[in-house]
Formats: C-alpha cells, sequence, structure tokens
C-alpha cells in the first residue's frame, strides 16, 4: 500500500508525507489502521478535519479521532485528493520496480546481515519481534518470519499481552520476556524447529532480555540482534553481542535494504494487530450504547461480523440469524 499525506494550512501545500508497506488484511482495514496510528503519535495536533478516499468508515474514525472525517466530492479539496493519489500511485509503481530488480538477491541480502554478526552463512530463517500499545495501555507484540530473504507470512503469529495492575503496561523489558517465553516454549514442546537468529526492534532493553529468556530459562543458544533507528526513526544498525557492540551495514547494501524491509514489516504487522485490537474495543463500546444489545449479544455480533462496516452491511435476517430478536436488530440497524 502506497499513502500520501498532504499537511494542508490556509489552503496552502506546506508538506508531505510518504508510507510504503505490504498489506497484510485488506486494504481498507489497513488504511484505516495507518490512520488511527498516525493521528496517536507522540506530541501529534490534531488537524481541524481529515480528508480520506471513498470507501473508508468516516464516522467510526470521526469517533475514535475527535475530528471531522470526511471525503470531498468536488473543488478544491477533491483536486488535493486527487493529486495525493497519483503521487500515490507513482511512489508505488516505482517500489514495484525496485523489487523486481532485488528479487534474485534476497538469499544473498541475509547472508550478508549473517556475515556482518559473523554467523554461519548457512542460516535462513530470521524471526523479528515488534511491541505496540498506546500510551502503555492495550499492549500487543507481533512477530514476522523471513525465510532466505523473503517473508513468509503463514508463519506470522500475533500476542495479547499481559497487563499487570498498578504498573505501566509500556514495558518494554517485560513485554519481551513474555513473548519471547510464549514463542519459544510452544516450538520446543512442539518440536518446531528454531530460527538461525531472533531481531528486536528497539534496541539494547529488547535484545537483553530476550537473550536472557532464551539462555536461562529456555537452555537456547539461537543468536538475538537488536535493531536500532537514528533521529529520523529510520534503520540505522544492528546492536549485536555482549557489549551491544552496533554494527553497520553498508547502507547501499542488499543486507541493509532486507534489514529495513523486516523493521518495516515487523513494526507495521504489529501496529496493525494493534488497531485492529482497538478498533474492536471502540465497536464494543459504540454496540454497548445500543438498547437491548447485552455482552452475549454483542460478543456474538462481534465474532461474526468483525467490524461495524459488517455489522451495518447486514441485513435484518441475518441478524436474527445469530439469536437476536427482529426488535432488537431493527435497533441495531438504526443505531449504526
Amino acid at each position: 500500500m502506497s499513502i500520501q499525506v498532504f499537511f494542508i494550512r490556509q489552503a496552502r501545500l506546506m508538506k508531505r508525507e510518504k508510507r510504503l508497506f505490504p498489506i497484510v488484511n485488506s486494504a481498507s482495514e489497513e488504511f484505516e489502521s495507518f490512520i488511527l496510528q498516525f493521528y496517536n503519535r507522540k506530541n501529534n495536533v490534531k488537524p481541524r478535519e481529515v480528508l480520506v478516499p471513498e470507501g473508508m468508515d468516516n464516522r467510526v474514525l470521526s469517533d475514535i479521532l475527535g475530528v471531522p472525517v470526511r471525503t470531498p466530492q468536488r473543488g478544491e479539496k477533491r483536486a488535493l485528493m486527487d493529486l495525493a493519489a497519483k503521487n500515490s500511485r507513482l511512489t508505488l509503481e516505482q517500489k514495484f520496480r525496485l523489487l523486481e530488480l532485488d528479487n534474485r538477491k534476497t538469499a544473498g541480502a541475509q547472508e550478508e546481515i549473517m556475515a556482518a554478526l559473523n554467523l554461519p552463512p548457512a542460516g535462513h530463517v530470521i524471526e523479528a519481534f515488534d511491541h505496540s500499545h498506546i500510551q502503555g495501555s492495550e499492549p500487543v507484540s507481533a512477530m514476522v518470519q523471513f525465510v532466505d530473504g523473503r517473508p513468509e507470512k503463514s508463519n506470522y503469529r500475533k500476542y495479547k499481552l499481559a497487563q499487570d495492575e498498578g504498573q505501566h503496561s509500556a514495558n518494554e523489558d517485560a513485554n519481551t520476556r513474555e513473548v519471547i517465553r510464549r514463542r519459544y516454549t510452544r516450538l520446543l514442546k512442539e518440536h518446531q524447529p528454531l530460527p538461525d537468529l531472533i531481531l528486536m526492534d528497539g534496541g539494547a532493553i529488547e535484545m537483553n532480555a530476550a537473550k536472557e529468556v532464551l539462555a536461562d530459562e529456555l537452555n537456547l543458544d539461537i543468536p538475538v540482534a537488536g535493531m536500532v533507528k537514528n533521529d529520523k526513526h529510520r534503520t540505522a544498525a544492528l546492536l549485536f553481542g555482549d557489549a551491544d557492540e552496533p554494527i553497520n551495514l553498508d547502507p547501499r547494501s542488499q543486507g541493509f535494504y532486507l534489514l529495513e524491509r523486516i523493521q518495516e514489516e515487523v513494526h507495521r504487522f504489529a501496529i496493525t494487530f494493534h488497531r485492529q485490537m482497538h478498533s474492536k474495543n471502540s465497536l464494543s463500546s459504540r454496540l454497548e450504547s445500543i438498547p437491548g444489545v447485552g455482552p452475549k449479544t454483542r460478543g456474538k455480533l462481534l465474532r461474526e461480523f468483525k467490524t461495524v462496516n459488517n455489522i451495518k452491511g447486514a441485513t435484518v435476517d441475518e441478524l436474527q440469524a445469530l439469536g437476536i430478536s427482529k426488535t432488537t436488530a431493527q435497533t441495531i440497524k438504526l443505531s449504526l
């Protein structure tokens, strides 16, 4: 997915930002997750309004963001939307041209990473972890797997993390220990193969927490490196070894490009999962305000339809098929 964000102040285009990332879920879900995450950034000032393309649930986005979300149909705002779409498509086409050129080099790129860490070149499975939360609440973690430099999406995993009462849940050390313990305890119990390298997004805290769980609790000797970013939030280096030394890759090398892809992919997968969880909780809150919809009915609706759009699109008969009375089904349709 290619996204362009235009910042408009007093009818002038002040700056632009672009994002490019692979899609795991539907395009609309990915786009909604991006918007919610984008405006949840630290120290971010929300605009007076947000303009989005057709096909988004503007009402839900408005409720969560607390600002109007609209789809312009004509005029200057529509022209801006068209320009953003054109720019997004150009960026996407350029990316695909680069991917075609790099497609044959992915295995070699992974070997470059292993060589930089002085690890055997035979290793071909990398697993990377990242955490996501909103000011410490609803912490989740995600894992992506790359085999010979290519994402193995069937082996991606999502984790809801524990929230200790009275403690700040944005505890990167505790979150890391929990997800590493859960992932590799399960692989050991199921006699599944272990990865050749583990990458932790975030740096030294996460890297050392992972190393301690693997060595002290699970008696495993799997190399762990920390992916670090520079002050512009771009991939910069790997931390590795007993002294947490930075291992710098040539930023023009295929190995560095692969490291960027892994870091972007695990971060995107983590925040997408977190936005799904947050949106689901927001949906549950909306359903709570509808007369006649109790906890059991909310549970049925969430399990069956997943999103507000799906519930809105369901017929009264389809709602009744879940064991909901006709009166309540009609009330749900009128309320959403």
